[in-house]
Order: structure tokens, then sequence, then C-alpha cells
């Protein structure tokens, strides 16, 4: 007689057999789709899912619906996926936060990146910023370190959640300084960017797409750019390297499945998206923006998660940052 497990298991596959037939056919899909974004909607993942989901679900002639998900870093969404039925309607704003860096953060991560995922198609990368409250006394990043060594507890700087490049962005930036700074973590980068223009919290590492529209708006200063030169549309806000600290920063937004995704239906999902990416609106927003459109197929896209999983393994170990 077969264990308790493998029977539990063997009736999860069956149980997923009319769903996984249906996606294969020509009828997929048959409902619309769940796009989970694993953050507070106002950050670069809600907006990068929402410039895409729109034009996706015209050519599939299904309304693919954007959910947030916030928590524990972009891996409570994520882990909510890799447990969703491999039928393709399902889907995740894979990032660098839950697919990149979570691996080496998190001590009991509930999924692996690449195991628990069918990965699909990279949309966009897209630089780090350092942006400030108006209300901010300092003008550079000098007087920034400065500051943050006389104040009694440092400086608190928020980004959208732990485990982001603008969160090992702020570790890095202390480290190469010497300023004394404490990373405040939020359910996403609308929330902290709410209250990073409230002065509730002076400065703020974030997604150049989902800072753009207040540094535009001037709502916020934008300090320091991790571009290795001046962002073209953001010409004004100097560089890192700029200013004497050599750190370059850029983070990354895609879509994927569950595990076991029928592979007609993820070259389907990667052929339809990156139509979208093409269209010359969708090139045009994400350029405002201060994103690059990177299409890449699934395997490619699966291999460049990979290499960043390797990569951003011994950056996080010798940051110390940690999280539960």
């Amino acid at each position: 007689m077969l264990p308790r497990r493998a029977w539990l298991a063997g009736g999860a596959v069956f149980a997923a057999l009319p769903a996984i037939a249906c996606a294969q056919g020509k009828s997929w899909p048959a409902q619309p789709i769940r796009l989970i974004v694993p953050f507070a909607p106002g950050g670069t993942t809600d907006l990068a899912a929402r410039l895409v989901s729109q034009g996706l679900g015209d050519r599939l002639g299904q309304p693919v619906v954007v959910e947030n998900r916030p928590g524990a870093g972009a891996t409570l969404g994520a882990a909510q996926v890799a447990q969703a039925a491999p039928d393709g309607l399902t889907l995740i704003v894979s990032n660098i936060a839950s697919h990149g860096i979570a691996p080496s953060l998190y001590r009991d991560l509930r999924y692996d990146p690449l195991r628990d995922f069918t990965h699909i198609a990279l949309l966009i990368e897209t630089p780090s910023v350092f942006v400030a409250n108006q209300r901010f006394p300092p003008g550079d990043l000098g007087e920034v370190v400065r500051l943050s060594q006389e104040q009694p507890r440092g400086l608190d700087i928020a980004s959208s959640g732990s485990g982001s490049s603008n969160h090992l962005l702020i570790v890095q930036f202390g480290q190469m300084t010497g300023a004394r700074v404490n990373h405040v973590p939020y359910r996403g980068a609308g929330p902290a960017m709410t209250d990073g223009i409230a002065d509730v919290v002076p400065m703020m590492s974030d997604s150049l797409p989902s800072a753009a529209g207040h540094l535009q708006a001037g709502a916020v200063r934008g300090m320091a750019v991790a571009t290795a030169a001046r962002h073209p549309a953001f010409s004004a806000v100097p560089t890192f390297r700029d200013q004497g600290v050599d750190l370059v920063s850029s983070s990354w937004f895609g879509i994927s499945g569950p595990a076991g995704l029928p592979p007609a239906v993820a070259e389907r999902l990667n052929r339809e998206i990156s139509t979208v990416l093409a269209e010359p609106g969708t090139q045009r927003r994400f350029a405002e923006l201060g994103g690059l459109v990177r299409p890449l197929s699934p395997a490619t896209y699966a291999e460049f998660i990979a290499g960043e999983v390797a990569r951003w393994a011994p950056i996080v170990q010798a940051s110390g940052a940690r999280a539960d």
C-alpha cells in the first residue's frame, strides 16, 4: 500500500488533470487570469503588471486581473503561486526580491525559485534611485553621510520591503560610505513613498519607475540614481558614481506561473507578452518611467533567474542582511 503522502500527491495530480487538459486545448484560457503582484499597489511591480495586463488580456480574450498580495518581502505572494494549480490561470510578477534575492536572505523560504515555477517572460529592468523628502536638509550624498553620523540613532531610509535590491542598496551604501543607516521596510513602494512625501521617513531607496511620477511632480528630490551614467529621462539626478560612491544597482520584473505549466501555454503567454511589449505605446511608457524592456524566451528567462540567484548569494552574505 502506498504511504498516505503518496496517495495525497497522486490525488492532487489527478485533480489537476482536467485543468491541465483544458489549458493545453484550444479553449485556453476559458476563464479570467489572476496576475499576482507580491507588493502593495503603487510600486514598480504593480506598474509593470498593470501596463502589461490590459494588452495581454485583449490578446488572450480573457481579462487579466491584477491582485496585490504583499507581505514578507514579496515571498508571501510567490509562495501562494508556487502552490497554485498549473493551469495557466494563476501567474505572478516574478521579481528580483522574490526570485533573485530571497533564497539567500530568508532562512526558511517556502518555495524554490527555480524548481517550483515555470518562468515565462522577462518584462523590464529598472535602475534604483535614492529620493528624499523636499524638507530633508542634505543636498548630496556627502551631506547625507555626515548627517547620519551626527544623529544618535543614524538615518532612516525606507524601501518597498526586505529582500529587494533597493534594500541591499541601502546596506551597501552604509558599508561603502560609513553612513549610519537604518533600513525601514514597507509592504510596497507605494506606502513607503507616501510616508516619504509626508516626512514620516526622510529618504527612500526605490525603483525608478515607481519614483518617476513623484520626481517629475517635485514631490521628492532625486539624491542619486544607481546607473553607470546619468539616466537620459532624469538627467538632473546625479549618479552614485558622480558623488564618489561606486554603486550600480537595478531591479527586474517578469511573469511566471507554477511548476508544471504546459509548454504550449507558457509559449503562448511568452508570445503574447512579447507582442504587448513591442507595441510603441508600451515601449514609450516604460521609457518614460525609466525602464528597459527586455523580452526573453521562457528557457532564457529561467536561465536568467538561475544566474540572479547565484549572483546575489555572495552579496547578501557579505551584507549580513537576513530576514525571517
